[in-house]
């Protein structure tokens, strides 16, 4: 990758030289306004030929992603998300045996359900002494919110048997409804449980385990659980659906326990306007059954000791755990309270023109579509670009700068830090994000010199978002490649470039063009922003793509 990294800055140093044997420092401009020339490079902006315009998502895919998201968000423009989740449960290990086999009985201790948040942890002191505090990262809000945990009846598939079970099974943010009509509630033993008023903390847990030592001293064993949901589950429902069916045909795989227990539904609700919302890895969550059991003693000679009845003596084992891990098939679905006014702005957008705002959300949320040199001719090419493939330029650097409109929004910490650009036609990234040197970064900062982070003031307020098409551009002028639509999204990990379908059921074909697909990384987002369009009759903050090269003459 290094090797072909440099060859676009060799080459660029040849054109340099060439350019300053032969050129005579006349460089022309067809259709544009100069903006700043010197020797060597001239730029322009093109504005008059950009098209862009938002429109609200159909219904995504939210199966097969690396994370989830559950809590309720209000976005002061956007209005309030609420986030559900569902989610297969798996044994840690299949065909479990619950402590000895020959006549012990089982009790549910306790059973604790953890999903963690994403945090960063730093420690004082050590052993018993020490001190662990913890940064919260991917927790939105902290209003409180009300879980309510169900067993849910419907079927979870891993593939789909309309492709003859080769392709993967999809499931859509809209299907809540269909979910909530297959939960198990009135059963006994039940699962059902509440969880009200609860805030994401930073608080972590201190978990202390006591054992007696050979000489009958206290052993005290701490252990440290860093922040994240964790309650206790009802004793009862777990006893008989778990311990009881020891050496049951439902416990002896992984197939037919899903089968068994089909799935846990989360559903979030907040009695008020505001709530709380956090991401998080489900590869990290679990349900741990805390259990004990009664084993037969025996004597030095190795026979069991019996009473005087003859009956065998037992004893008790504690502190015995088994674990379910969420695992196979998992999804959130949304429920959105969008605004009249949003709505009314994104409705009916003006495609020959452009508009005045654009506007992006994550989620089951909204994209923004943009099309360059749209002024096309009889074959179907921009006039514009087709003088400047005509001149062979050579492009030295390209970009777009989507400028925030700060009126219309929040500001601060609210905004998303990344947003993300697509071939829409294709449902591919472009080649600037391949050939971008920063992949290697943290997500935070990865994937910048094409895909720049927000730029923010001294007011903490964001102000701009440079995305830089070179390559796409040059590829587009002295490659003539074909002249696509692209997608503007928001983007919680500008590293995760997987797509996801938008449901095609309820997206037919219609007086606009039918998005197919979205990047991964914009549905597993929540956040949203409002920016300066190309018809805006802010011309400092006009949308324009802007091009730097070098005419050889």
């Amino acid at each position: 990758m290094k090797t072909l990294n440099a060859l676009p800055k060799i080459m660029a140093i040849l054109f340099f030289i060439i350019a300053v044997a032969s050129c005579d420092e006349d460089f022309n401009t067809i259709g544009v306004d100069v903006i700043g020339d010197d020797d060597l490079l001239t730029s322009l902006q093109v504005s008059e030929n950009i098209v862009a315009y938002s429109r609200i998502l159909d219904p995504l895919q939210t199966n097969i992603v690396p994370v989830h998201s559950m809590g309720v968000y209000n976005d002061h423009v956007f209005g309030k998300s609420s986030v559900n989740l569902l989610t297969q449960v798996v044994l840690s290990e299949p065909n479990p045996t619950f402590g000895d086999s020959i006549g012990r009985t089982l009790s549910a201790e306790s059973v604790i359900l953890y999903i963690p948040f994403y945090s960063n942890a730093e420690e004082e002191g050590s052993g018993n002494d020490a001190v662990i505090t913890y940064t919260l990262d991917s927790v939105y809000g902290n209003s409180p919110i009300n879980i309510t945990l169900y067993e849910s009846n419907y079927f979870l598939r891993d593939t789909d048997p309309e492709s003859n079970f080769q392709d993967p099974q999809l499931y859509y943010s809209n299907q809540g409804p269909i979910f909530e009509d297959n939960l198990i509630i009135n059963s006994i033993p039940s699962l059902t449980f509440e969880i009200e008023d609860f805030v994401p903390s930073d608080e972590g847990y201190i978990v202390t385990n006591t054992t007696i030592g050979e000489d009958d001293e206290e052993i005290i064993d701490t252990t440290y659980v860093a922040p994240g949901l964790r309650v206790e589950l009802p004793l009862q429902f777990f006893q008989e659906k778990i311990l009881d069916q020891e050496g049951e045909q439902v416990l002896t795989s992984n197939n037919n326990f899903k089968e068994y227990l089909r799935g846990l539904y989360f559903k979030i609700e907040s009695n008020t306007d505001d709530g709380s919302l956090f991401i998080f890895n489900p590869e990290f969550a679990n349900i741990t059954i805390n259990y004990n059991y009664e084993e037969p003693t025996f004597d030095d000679n190795n026979h069991y000791e019996l009473d005087e009845d003859g009956n065998i003596i037992y004893k008790t084992v504690e502190d015995n755990s088994y674990s379910l891990n969420f695992g196979g098939v998992s999804l959130n679905t949304h429920t959105n309270e969008l605004p009249q006014n949003i709505i009314g702005a994104i409705e009916d957008p003006d495609l020959v023109n452009g508009e005045e705002n654009l506007y992006i959300r994550g989620g089951e949320g909204i994209i923004t579509v943009i099309n360059l040199f749209s002024d096309t001719d009889e074959d179907g090419v921009s006039a514009e670009l087709d003088d400047l493939r005509n001149r062979e330029i050579l492009v030295n650097d390209a970009n777009l700068k989507f400028y925030v409109d700060q009126d219309k929004i929040t500001g601060g910490s609210t905004e998303p830090e990344r947003i993300i650009i697509f071939d829409l036609d294709n449902n591919t990234v472009l080649t600037d994000y391949f050939l971008d040197t920063t992949s290697g970064n943290q997500p935070v900062d990865a994937v910048t010199t094409h895909l720049g982070r927000l730029e923010r003031g001294s007011d903490n307020l964001g102000e701009y978002y440079k995305i830089r098409l070179t390559n796409h551009i040059s590829n587009l002028i002295n490659k003539d490649s074909t002249n696509v639509q692209l997608g503007l999204l928001v983007s919680q990990n500008v590293l995760i470039s997987g797509f996801h379908v938008v449901d095609s059921l309820t997206n037919p074909e219609g007086p606009l063009p039918r998005i197919k697909e979205v990047l991964r990384s914009s549905v597993i987002s929540h956040e949203g922003t409002v920016l300066f369009g190309n018809n805006t009759a802010n011309e400092e903050k006009r949308l324009k793509l802007e091009i730097s090269y070098i005419e050889p003459n």
